[in-house]
């Protein structure tokens, strides 16, 4: 699918798993190297930033854990020139749809400036993609807090799925977003070169966003680090209470079993079988032996 959005002598092509012919018009169109437009029709496994005299090229992945179409993962291609911004991607991305339609909405009433190069339209777009980013840390956060009232209401059991799924969620953030740094980092060297150095502030604003979504999801996985402590320390805290209960149980009935296997052997002079209401005496001596032993395990705060 392509689309095209034009504001203030800027235009922005978006293509939605491009076909040749498409990719093709835009390589004509934008003088991109075929290397590149290859590029843009297959996903790539690697982010990165390349430099090229008239275009900047960047791979990017995000993740799209509640509001992907098809993959936990989203890629998007983005060829940024001076006056133009290609972007190539294989699922339908919220953020970017997002986007234009604000730069829709813009363009109609003449009230936005996205300055005078492509670069600052780059900008932007990064941004709503991050604060997509944040919203998928906020679902996490929203689950790590129904975790943690369910731990203290005595759930540990069931929820160490949920903390194994909120574990999975946050390994694919990090996943996803740490190699943004190197990215990043590259285009804020190169990007300046490119668009001149009153575009500086703007590359440096889009590393401290990245620093800060990456600092939320940091600060999240801690919080899953102990809420996973906890739980486990309440689960071997019930567990070892129902081991102390079984043993005690184990150690109460042995004896008193003994106690009637011995008056239950078939012997001549048994001292009790035989007596009037022997059946009485042995269940009074069970049960006090039992008594007995109860008070010796509470004395020894056992029980």
């Amino acid at each position: 699918m392509h689309s095209r959005y034009e504001h203030n002598g800027l235009v922005w092509i978006d293509l939605e798993s491009p076909s040749r012919d498409e990719v093709r018009d835009i390589m004509d169109q934008f003088a991109i190297a075929p290397l590149i437009a290859e590029e843009l029709l297959l996903p790539s496994i690697k982010p990165r930033a390349e430099f090229y005299e008239r275009y900047i090229y960047l791979v990017l992945h995000f993740p799209a854990l509640r509001h992907s179409h098809k993959t936990r993962e989203q890629e998007i291609d983005f060829v940024v020139g001076r006056n133009f911004l290609v972007t190539t991607h294989y699922d339908t991305i919220d953020p970017l749809h997002k986007f234009s339609k604000v730069l829709e909405v813009n363009s109609v009433l003449d009230k936005s400036n996205l300055g005078d190069h492509a670069g600052y339209m780059f900008f932007y777009m990064l941004k709503k993609l991050y604060q997509a980013v944040e919203h998928e840390v906020e679902y996490v956060r929203h689950d790590l807090s129904a975790v943690e009232e369910h731990i203290f209401s005595g759930h540990e059991v069931a929820m160490v799925a949920a903390l194994s799924a909120s574990a999975r969620d946050l390994l694919s953030l990090r996943q996803r977003i740490e190699p943004h740094r190197e990215v990043l980092r590259e285009f804020e060297a190169g990007g300046a070169q490119f668009f001149g150095e009153d575009f500086k502030p703007y590359l440096r604003a889009l590393s401290d966003e990245y620093y800060r979504v990456h600092n939320h999801v940091m600060r999240e996985t801690e919080s899953l680090h102990e809420l996973r402590e906890t739980n486990n320390s309440l689960l071997t805290t019930k567990q070892n209470e129902t081991m102390r209960i079984l043993t005690i149980m184990a150690l109460l009935t042995f004896p008193l079993a003994l106690f009637v296997a011995i008056f239950d052997i078939n012997a001549k002079h048994n001292p009790i079988i035989g007596l009037p209401y022997d059946f009485w005496i042995i269940v009074g001596a069970v049960l006090g032996a039992g008594a007995i032993m109860l008070w010796y395990f509470r004395h020894k705060k056992w029980l």
